[in-house]
Formats: C-alpha cells, sequence, structure tokens
C-alpha cells in the first residue's frame, strides 16, 4: 500500500480505470486532486474558461471517442456553472465523471457529513456517491466508472469534501472495472428473429445506442441481409452512411410521404432509441440497454447492449431470404423526393451543401440550437458513425463550440466543425482562449443574423410583432477570433464559405468563419 493524500488517490484511481481526459478550473477545495495530475504520464489536465464549457467538453470527448473523462469542479459556483452541461449529457445517454466538493448549498443540512450525496448532483446523474475516507476513494471511483459505463451511458458523480482530499492515509490499490456487454437471453432472441422472418416489409429505426454500443457494422450487416431501409434518430445519424441505398436518413415524421412509408411497414425493429413509436402503428421489436425506456406497443422487448442483441440476430437469421427486392428503389425514389433542391429552403440548401462539400466523410458536425443547426437535422448527409453531435432533447443553446472542442479531443485526426448562431456561440466564445491555449483546431461556423433568430421570428409571426430581448448588438466575430489568436475569415455566401471551411481543414488550427445572414424561414 501507498501513502497518498486523498487527491492522489483519486488520481491513481481515474488513471486504473483508463481515464486520460480531466477537464475544470483549478480552485480552492480541489487543490491536492489539481496537484496529483500535475506532469501526469497518462492523464491529460486542460483548464478551461468557465465550468458550463467543461461539462460539454467532457460530453463530446465521450460521444466521438466512446471513452470516459473527468469533469474536477469546485463545490458549490463551479458545480452549478457546470450543470447545464451535465443535464445536456443526461438527456443524450453521455457518459462523464463528474467530480466534485460536499457542500453546495447550506453546510448545515441534514445528513451533510454522512455518506449520502446532495440533492444538488444527484439531480443531474444516473449514480452518484461521496468519499468520507481516503481509504475508499479507489473503491469509489470503480463503482462510479461502472455505474457510468454500463447500461444506459450517462454521467455520474463523485463528491470528495477537501477534507477529504487533503487527508492522508494508507491506500491500497483496487482493481479496475471490466464489463461485460449485456445479453438478451436466447429464448428471446429466437423469439425477435421469429417475428423478423415473417415480416415482408420491415423497417429499422436507429438511435444513439447504436453509437454507443459501436454497433454499426452489426446494423449494416442487418439492415443488408433482411433488405430494411433505416431511418435514425439525430443522436443515431451516420450509423449507416447516408451515402447507402437503404439509408432513409432522419426519421422526420412531419415529412408526410415519409411518415406514410414508415407507416406502411408491417415491423420496425427499433435500437437504441427511447422514443414511444407505438403511435406509428406497425409492431415494434425493440432493443435497448436501459429497462426503464418505455415500452408502449412494444410486441417485444430485448434488454441487451445492441452490439450484442444484432449480432445474435445475424446469426439466428443467416438464412433469412430478403424481404423485399425493390426496396432500394423504394428508398431512392423517397429520397430523391425528400432532397430534390427544387424544394429546399434558401440559403439554408446551398450554405449546408457548402459545409458538405468542404469537410471529409469522416469529419465531424456539431449541431448547434439555430436554423442551420435545425436544418441540418434532416438536410446534412452524414457518411460515418460518431460524427454527428446534438444537445438533443434538452435543446442546449451555447453547447455547440465547446461540444465540438471536446470533440476535436476524442478523435484529433478527425476535422470536427460547429454550426453556430451568433447568440448561442457568445454563450462560450470565450473558449477560443482554450483552444488556442491548448492547440485544438476545432472551427466554429457562426451564422450572424444578429439576433436570436428563432425566437424573434416567432415573436414577430405568433405575437403581431412584439420584438423584445431578441434582437443582439454582437462583436466584430472576425476581429473576435483574431484577438484571441485563432484565425477569423468572413465568407459572404456558400461559394465563399465552402473555400474558407477548405482552407480551415486544411491549415489545422482553431478557427471561426462568420457567415452573415438575413432572416431565415424557420426549420422547426
Amino acid at each position: 500500500m501507498a501513502r497518498l493524500n486523498g487527491g492522489q488517490a483519486l488520481v491513481q484511481a481515474l488513471d486504473a480505470n483508463g481515464i486520460r481526459l480531466a477537464l475544470g478550473i483549478p480552485g480552492a477545495g480541489q487543490y491536492e486532486a489539481v496537484d496529483a495530475l500535475y506532469n501526469h504520464p497518462r492523464i491529460r489536465y486542460l483548464s478551461v474558461r468557465h465550468e458550463q464549457a467543461a461539462s460539454y467538453m467532457a460530453d463530446g470527448y465521450a460521444r466521438v471517442s466512446g471513452e470516459l473523462a473527468a469533469l474536477i469542479v469546485v463545490q458549490g459556483p463551479g458545480f452549478f456553472n457546470a450543470a447545464a452541461g451535465i443535464a445536456t449529457a443526461y438527456a443524450c445517454s453521455s457518459p462523464l465523471l463528474v467530480i466534485t466538493g460536499a457542500d453546495h448549498l447550506d453546510r448545515r443540512r441534514k445528513g451533510q457529513d454522512g455518506r449520502e450525496p446532495s440533492a444538488a448532483i444527484r439531480s443531474v446523474t444516473k449514480w452518484a456517491g461521496r468519499a468520507v475516507t481516503v481509504e475508499e476513494m479507489p473503491a469509489l471511483v470503480a463503482e462510479a466508472v461502472r455505474q457510468a459505463r454500463s447500461g444506459r451511458p450517462r454521467p455520474v458523480g463523485i463528491e470528495a469534501p477537501p477534507s477529504v482530499l487533503a487527508a492522508v492515509a494508507e491506500v491500497e490499490p483496487y482493481p479496475p472495472v471490466v464489463l461485460a456487454p449485456a445479453a438478451a437471453p436466447a429464448a428471446q432472441i429466437e423469439q425477435a428473429a421469429a417475428q423478423m422472418r415473417q415480416a415482408q416489409r420491415p423497417l429499422i429505426w436507429a438511435g444513439g445506442g447504436v453509437q454507443s454500443a459501436s454497433a454499426w457494422e452489426e446494423l449494416r450487416t442487418l439492415a443488408e441481409c433482411w433488405q430494411a431501409p433505416v431511418v435514425t434518430t439525430r443522436s443515431g445519424k451516420g450509423v449507416l452512411s447516408d451515402r447507402h441505398p437503404l439509408a432513409l436518413g432522419f426519421g422526420e415524421l412531419r415529412y408526410a410521404p415519409l411518415r406514410r412509408y414508415i407507416e406502411g411497414r408491417d415491423l420496425i425493429l427499433a435500437v437504441g432509441v427511447s422514443a414511444d413509436l407505438s403511435r406509428l402503428g406497425p409492431p415494434v421489436v425493440r432493443i435497448d440497454v436501459d429497462p426503464d425506456v418505455p415500452r408502449a406497443g412494444a410486441a417485444l422487448t430485448l434488454v441487451a447492449d445492441a452490439k450484442q442483441a444484432l449480432a445474435a440476430l445475424l446469426t439466428a437469421l443467416c438464412n433469412l431470404a430478403p424481404a423485399r427486392s425493390n426496396v432500394e428503389e423504394e428508398v431512392a425514389t423517397l429520397r430523391g423526393a425528400r432532397f430534390d433542391p427544387a424544394r429546399q429552403l434558401q440559403p439554408q440548401w446551398d450554405l449546408m451543401a457548402a459545409v458538405r462539400a468542404a469537410l471529409p466523410a469522416e469529419a465531424v458536425v456539431v449541431q448547434g440550437m439555430n436554423q442551420m443547426g435545425y436544418y441540418s437535422r434532416n438536410y446534412f448527409p452524414v457518411y460515418a458513425p460518431r460524427s454527428y453531435l446534438t444537445s438533443s432533447s434538452l435543446a442546449t443553446l451555447g453547447a455547440a463550440y465547446p461540444l465540438a472542442l471536446g470533440a476535436k479531443l476524442g478523435t484529433p485526426a478527425r476535422p470536427v466543425a460547429a454550426l453556430c448562431g451568433d447568440g448561442g456561440f457568445l454563450y462560450n466564445s470565450q473558449e477560443l482562449a482554450t483552444a488556442v491555449q491548448h492547440g485544438i483546431p476545432a472551427i466554429v461556423i457562426v451564422f450572424n443574423d444578429n439576433a436570436y433568430g428563432n425566437v424573434l421570428r416567432a415573436q414577430q409571426e405568433q405575437f403581431d410583432g412584439r420584438v423584445i430581448g431578441t434582437q443582439l448588438h454582437n462583436p466584430d466575430f472576425v476581429q473576435l477570433a483574431r484577438a484571441y489568436g485563432a484565425c477569423g475569415l468572413r465568407a459572404e455566401g456558400a461559394a465563399e464559405l465552402e473555400a474558407a471551411l477548405r482552407m480551415a481543414v486544411a491549415e489545422e488550427q482553431p478557427t471561426l468563419i462568420e457567415v452573415p445572414v438575413g432572416p431565415m424561414q424557420r426549420e422547426y
């Protein structure tokens, strides 16, 4: 056993469990933990300019790499600053490990000195624990990692009071967590396979669970074997390349021809999708690692890791005859009508085409909460898994740029670009300093309409033009980027955007591209 303080024991446990990135802002109450990271041979520590950005970065890192990052924030304000990003990761089923102090609001509350974690941290995490002694730190970290990586991945938390981080004790190492994927019973696999054999017009609906489980190859093979077209959720975009002849793209049910097509199928295989699909009519066979996912309308639910379950179904269906021979022609016809340039919004369509043309197939794009971001859900084709990130159901304004920074840390060889509006970007524009200081060459495209544009147009169209709080005074974004030491470019229109983005990809440095735009018709 080694004699360690609580911070050293914490970092040793993080290292033992394979954590290679820690993010935060050093502050009182966590000095020993940050000191233990000084010149650490395997864990990189990055200080950012706001804890909110650190939590988004940890989320983006996890989603593209499949690995866990640690978020180390001071108790109270530091934790609450980070809460928006932690909640976003929770909504997106993204794992991160939050490490903070213990006294967020009232040190006199009942149980403050006990083992029960605070209501604050429990409200935004899947699991939380509290360190009471130095000796228990390795086991506590191991349990946190197990909780984060097992079942449905989500944030977990450890409250480590400053007194525990500073205390010294003999610490015995704890074995690192080793997890086996959750497997469905063989009888359930055969039951699902029997229903799938009977289907003549099947459809696969793929969600973020396919990304989390790295199950895209199994999904593609099953779609081809079964001749089943594939629609995705926002989080599932890219699990099947949009170039594939069976890819129907994002499952936008407001597009009536797509909804009618889905309603005409005779079985839906939903993989890693939390939404209730029973309203669509066809029976649903569901695969989900989370036993608490709604099962309404599901003919059968397999509680299992998507990769394991799809592989088992492929084995069970290895001699399956394709359900329909002309399904690829059906998909091509539907896609041709849906993505006909003549029916698209402008300038969104041309700007989106410019982004796609300038980026390589494997590039990561982060959807911001702005008109170009909304438009990208339907009309930005994605060709690789884990290459399209959103803030999911939480719809978090301000998340896109720090998500992109974290994604770039998680996949350094791939270009990463965030689609931001001017209002959303200014939530975390200070992280240009982080990008420059730490050499994170992510790209942010700022579509500038000098407004919270979506809300502005809602006020104009739905509230008799009573505009309040939505018109913005902005800086010169190009000069702002340059003031931080980043590359700042301005692009007027689609052709200039494509050229500027190609340059940014080639130069591989932190880059902001401002694209002035006027009011855009809303894409909801």
